[in-house]
């Protein structure tokens, strides 16, 4: 399980009256991540969050879902996972894993010490 950060909208309502956050949501973590359902804004702390729980959780490989589109997505996940510490490669899928609409992230095992690039 990894939890969606919280300033997510998924987790903090956009109250007009003032309304107390929502709890924390819990996704059952998985070796893929379908990034469509978040708001573009919310992505780079939601990537973030799921490759720590990844790393975490001993995954070494996962797919982020961007979509095909124009590759603006795609690139705003590129540029972000060029800055992550812990991510030793990312590439675009095989065809079979979703091409052009997809990024396969390869991690760091969690018992290596983070660097910056």
């Amino acid at each position: 399980m990894w939890t969606i950060p919280d300033s997510h909208p998924r987790t903090r309502r956009r109250a007009a009256v003032g309304d107390a956050p929502l709890d924390p949501v819990e996704l059952p973590l998985e070796d893929s991540l379908d990034l469509h359902s978040f708001a573009p804004p919310d992505i780079p702390s939601v990537v973030e969050e799921y490759l720590s729980a990844a790393r975490a959780a001993g995954l070494t490989e996962v797919r982020l879902i961007h979509g095909r589109g124009k590759g603006v997505q795609k690139a705003r996940v590129h540029s972000l996972l060029a800055r992550l510490p812990g991510v030793v490669a990312a590439f675009e899928a095989p065809a079979d894993r979703g091409g052009w609409g997809a990024t396969v992230v390869r991690l760091a095992p969690a018992d290596v010490k983070d660097t910056l690039p």
